[in-house]
């Protein structure tokens, strides 16, 4: 399934080192999901997940947040704040347009301009740079959970 489990690590080192404790929960349970395969409408391990499913799945089982199913609906959630890219921090939703429609495809982003997502048929859950020029292309925008991001200054632990 994964080729070398050293640069998942390293990744996760990274993402708890700058991440709120909660988002890198949330990152740490997505990681976990790394070659699950892509299906259509589904919802688990078991099933498989598509892209909306893996995040919602994720989301409520790793910080207790419940998304609505379909990444548009996701995207237009009145419980998520939208942020500029260049602000991005893990466990923020980065949406893109590969079918044609605004908001068609979801995936967390995990830090160093890296997220991870269950792409499509035939694929499986990975971790895609979003430097790629592919990516660039489509990126519609990011939505944050106020309550997964809280700075760690804002939940006690003093920094920044």
């Amino acid at each position: 399934m994964i080729p070398s489990a050293k640069p998942v690590v390293e990744m996760a080192q990274q993402v708890r080192s700058k991440a709120s404790d909660l988002a890198s929960e949330l990152v740490m349970s997505a990681m976990n999901f790394l070659g699950v395969p892509y299906k259509m409408g589904g919802t688990s391990r078991e099933t498989g997940f598509d892209c909306s499913g893996f995040t919602r799945h994720v989301f409520e089982n790793s910080v207790g947040l419940i998304l609505p199913r379909r990444s548009v609906e996701q995207a237009n959630s009145p419980d998520l704040v939208p942020v500029q890219q260049s602000e991005l921090k893990p466990g923020d939703l980065v949406f893109f347009n590969t079918l044609r429609s605004t908001f068609s495809h979801v995936g967390i982003y995990i830090g160093d301009n890296k997220f991870i997502h269950s792409p499509r048929t035939g694929s499986s859950v990975r971790v895609e740079d979003m430097r790629v020029s592919y990516w660039q292309k489509r990126f519609d925008g990011a939505r944050r959970a106020p309550s997964v991001n809280a700075s760690k200054a804002t939940t006690g632990s003093g920094e920044r």
